[in-house]
């Protein structure tokens, strides 16, 4: 790819971006660290989980994103009765046929919504380790290859503990992103209210005029791009740095994985994209490492007593780390 193209293709990104946006704005009020988050782990093929209370739009902005990229969109509601096989398929004996034939569950498709994961038990959370990493399932020892491109966004409400049960390490390491959904600000709610006044707050009417203005296509197209923005060996050097902080830490008993070096250099490509840059600055870096780490370390339990939380510890990393 020349100079010019992977420019052009760059600022297509970026408009690409703000369409969707300001798409998603016309309903949801705030939230735009959480937009720029969902848009960038799409172009990074990674995965993104959101935590936060009910009513912060996390559905929402789920299913909205996944109407405007046109892809194949399943919802997978959890409960704690839920089975691998309601996630993964199964094969059933067809009396008519006598044959045995595939039947494909919901992890199936290019966009997946896990909604309320932390109701899952650890034997179905272990459904979909396999698909958020290897992106295929195995079903009566067959693996399968799951479509591409191949993205989810799992919610889950951390003040619920009846009937929820916490994400297995193996299986939070597997998500590229952690995002925490905040209330909105005083302004924000006020926004929300005036909107339900005039009758705009109306998720039926909204999607009903929403279409898609991306494909499969475009998006791969995309995700291709990125992969070509460039990340100088200082810019390398710099993610190696961060991630053997958290692993030298006097706060924490286990630091990032390698896949947590994986998420930032990812992550700090698509988020240039989005500026406009075929290139990485580490502000790109920074940009990402609060989300492509928070979930990924392990405290001592005597920095938890202390009232120390691993999004402080992340941020006094960035504050230290030198940059290039």
């Amino acid at each position: 790819m020349t100079e010019y193209k992977q420019t052009e293709s760059v600022t297509h990104i970026s408009d690409n971006f703000i369409r969707m946006r300001d798409e998603i704005k016309r309903l949801v009020v705030g939230n735009d660290e959480l937009i720029e988050m969902i848009v960038i782990s799409i172009l990074s093929e990674g995965h993104i989980l959101i935590e936060g209370v009910p009513g912060t739009a996390k559905t929402t902005l789920a299913k909205t994103c996944a109407i405007l990229s046109g892809c194949k969109f399943n919802r997978f509601q959890c409960s704690v009765d839920s089975q691998p096989a309601d996630v993964i398929g199964i094969q059933f004996w067809n009396a008519d046929e006598k044959r045995f034939e595939l039947r494909k569950g919901p992890i199936f498709t290019n966009f997946l919504l896990i909604d309320e994961i932390n109701r899952l038990s650890p034997k179905t959370q272990s459904a979909f380790i396999e698909a958020l990493s290897e992106k295929q399932a195995t079903i009566d020892g067959i693996g399968y290859e799951l479509p591409h491109p191949f993205f989810t966004i799992a919610t889950q409400n951390p003040t619920e503990f009846e009937g929820t049960f916490p994400l297995i390490e193996a299986q939070k390491d597997r998500f590229m992103f952690s995002v925490y959904a905040t209330h909105l600000s005083g302004e924000e709610e006020l926004e929300v209210v005036r909107r339900e006044q005039d009758g705009t707050l109306n998720w039926k009417k909204f999607s009903d005029e929403l279409s898609p203005f991306f494909n499969r296509e475009a998006i791969i197209a995309d995700i291709e791009c990125v992969k070509q923005i460039h990340a100088g060996e200082e810019i390398l050097s710099y993610i190696r740095d961060i991630i053997m902080a958290t692993r030298e830490h006097a706060d924490i008993a286990l630091g990032s994985s390698s896949r947590g070096s994986i998420a930032l250099l990812r992550g700090s490509r698509a988020k240039a994209a989005i500026e406009r840059r075929d290139y990485v600055i580490p502000d790109d870096v920074k940009a990402v490492a609060l989300k492509a780490l928070q979930h990924r370390i392990i405290l001592k339990r005597e920095a938890e007593i202390s009232g120390t939380n691993s999004s402080a510890v992340i941020r006094q990393i960035l504050d230290t780390v030198g940059v290039p």
